[in-house]
């Protein structure tokens, strides 16, 4: 693997808290040096100026579904892996609800199989364009992900720089909600964590659920929603929401379900993960539990920072969301949460759909949008140019503090660490088409707008 000097680009390490301009030399995988100048370099090392470009550590997403197996025609594992590459993630977590479910030893087994075909694949490339002559321009305006060559290769819809794949076992089975998995089995294979991704209903089952996966010390994650306030609603709850003609959801469907949860995690002390944050009076919940000392972390996805319910009355059925988009009250105080970290971290959430299945009426439309190619470069336009969010604080969010989630960290940038990066390019302009996009599906409000900002590389 060839040499590779990053010249005069902008690092943000949230490990060490650092945000400098600095050379960085990389070298077989590794940082070598991280300089104010780098002038000694191996042979045939290829510089690239990267003056306005952004380096940090690779991305990590808590959680996405992937159409394989079972629904390949929304997402296969290559699309899946090539569409987090494009958009710098380096560690995706693939949620159990694919068909047949993962909730037994054999289906994480084939979902392990198939990632490690696909990691030696993606080293094979990674050979191959290292024997080619080294390009010395840069930025290289695709996504830095180079990954369509022969289009019949089957090399051609890799990365050279492959996300490692988690896989979170299911808690019930089918996801159902009634029957405990072999929880114990899962861990023996090497699920990163569980979670049914689905409300719960029997909170005395969550209760055994939580006493029984204690010993396993795993992540487990709850998406805390009580169906029965949520009924057929498909949008908020909201003063002004009457004029969209669908039907509600009021926030007490989530916070009522995140006060049970609290309660039952202080009575066991067993740590869980709260998954999808929406409200702002969930944000309440969850600081006072913090501040009492309650062992929880906290997500919210990244369409929850960005739109709120007004988007809605474009009826593009991209924003049909579980849960659904929140007030700008909630969005405020969303932003606010992450910023001070009681949100942890930014789940993608990434759920493809076929055309033919978004297009429908909106309250008939599945619940669900694409984002692991848009969402850095929206947020980034959203909250750090705009001043709100610095770029540590993104990044953070982003990076490391999902990888705490999961029981997981990152390296510094610094010499002799494994090179996990992302390199990011805040003033590319592309426009969202389905051509540009690697994902197999577009269920994107973004589809056909211009965007500013795009992820050159990923090493991982």
């Amino acid at each position: 693997m060839a040499s590779e000097l990053l010249q005069q680009v902008r690092v943000i390490d949230p490990v060490s808290g650092t945000d400098q301009i600095a050379d960085v030399l990389i070298d077989d995988g590794y940082i070598r040096s991280v300089m104010n100048h780098i002038s000694d370099v191996p042979d045939n090392t290829r510089v690239r100026d990267c003056q306005g470009l952004i380096l940090g550590p690779g991305l990590v997403d808590l959680y996405s579904h992937s159409g394989e197996p079972g629904f390949e025609e929304r997402e296969t594992l290559v699309s899946l892996l090539q569409a987090a590459a494009a958009g710098g993630f380096t560690r995706i977590s693939i949620l159990p609800d694919t068909l047949p479910v993962i909730d037994n030893p054999a289906v994480v087994a084939q979902l392990q199989k198939r990632g490690g075909e696909l990691e030696v694949m993606s080293h094979m490339k990674s050979q191959r364009q290292g024997e080619r002559k080294l390009r010395e321009d840069l930025p290289e305006q695709v996504t830095g992900v180079e990954i369509r060559e022969k289009q019949n290769s089957p090399l051609s819809s890799l990365s050279s720089s492959t996300p490692l794949v988690n896989v979170w076992g299911a808690i019930s089975l089918d996801v159902a909600g009634k029957q405990m998995t072999e929880l114990a089995n899962l861990a023996a294979v090497g699920v990163v964590g569980f979670t049914d991704s689905q409300p719960w209903e029997n909170f005395g089952l969550v209760r055994r659920v939580l006493e029984y996966i204690q010993p396993l010390r795993k992540p487990v994650a709850f998406w805390c929603c009580d169906r029965q306030l949520m009924g057929n609603g498909v949008i908020r709850e909201a003063p002004d929401a009457i004029r969209f003609g669908l039907p509600f959801i009021p926030s007490s469907a989530e916070t009522s379900a995140i006060a049970a949860l609290l309660e039952l995690v202080t009575a066991t002390n067993t740590p869980v993960h709260i998954m999808r944050v929406s409200t702002a009076r969930s944000v309440e919940l969850i600081a006072s539990a913090k501040a009492r000392g309650v062992p929880i972390t906290v997500s919210t996805t990244w369409m929850h920072l960005l739109l709120d319910i007004h988007a809605v009355k474009s009826y593009n059925t991209s924003l049909r969301l579980e849960p659904p988009l929140g007030t700008s009250n909630d969005v405020a105080a969303l932003r606010q949460a992450v910023r001070t970290g009681v949100i942890d971290a930014i789940a993608i959430d990434h759920r493809p759909y076929t055309y033919e299945e978004k297009t429908v009426a909106f309250a008939e439309a599945p619940p669900g949008a694409i984002g692991y190619e848009l969402a850095l470069p929206l947020l980034w336009q959203d909250l750090v140019e705009t001043g709100e969010f610095t770029a540590l604080e993104l990044w953070k969010a982003f990076s490391t503090r999902p990888a705490e989630c999961l029981q997981q960290r990152m390296s510094a940038i610094a010499p002799d660490q494994k090179a996990e990066l992302t390199l990011f390019d805040p003033q590319q302009n592309w426009k969202v088409e389905k051509q540009n996009l690697h994902t197999l599906s577009s269920n994107t409000f973004w589809l056909g707008q211009q965007l500013t900002g795009r992820v050159v590389q990923t090493w991982c």
